[in-house]
């Protein structure tokens, strides 16, 4: 599994400070996608579970979250990665363009992100968006979130 890119994030996961992994690969490619450079599989670099970890324990007294965005599609690769962040107490989500990813997955989550970009729609942040942020063991959408007043 190659990731694209790595940062730290404070707005994708709402009271998280998150490290946010791109993965390449996707098969979804979402018209107007932003990241078409994600769509190769060999774009990035292989994310090792050995890296992994690595940057778990860097920032292991300042984030208290793993987002992957995207890596669904490496189902494998991903849910042993989840684990591991379980492992070292961090919480996890996942964006996905999917509507759905299995129940395997998705039982390593606290929150998942669904939905195709559809730009006239929107993304979390606005109330047409047809994208949700689910908190997974309440099963309740937080779109609210992302909502300014």
């Amino acid at each position: 599994m190659n990731y694209y890119d790595f940062q730290v994030v404070f707005q994708e996961v709402p009271g998280e400070i998150s490290l946010c992994f791109t993965i390449c690969g996707c098969p979804i490619r979402c018209k107007g996608c932003h990241s078409s450079h994600l769509w190769s599989e060999e774009n990035g670099k292989l994310l090792t579970y050995k890296k992994f970890e690595q940057f778990l324990l860097q920032y292991d007294d300042f984030a208290t979250c793993v987002l992957f965005m995207g890596g669904e599609w490496h189902e494998e690769e991903l849910l042993k990665m989840l684990k591991i962040a379980k492992k070292y107490m961090y919480k996890t989500c996942l964006y996905t363009g999917q509507e759905n990813v299995s129940t395997a997955i998705r039982n390593e989550l606290n929150w998942i992100k669904t939905g195709k970009w559809i730009p006239e729609l929107g993304g979390l942040n606005s109330k047409n968006t047809n994208q949700k942020f689910i908190d997974v063991k309440t099963n309740t959408v937080k779109n609210n979130l992302f909502i300014k007043a």
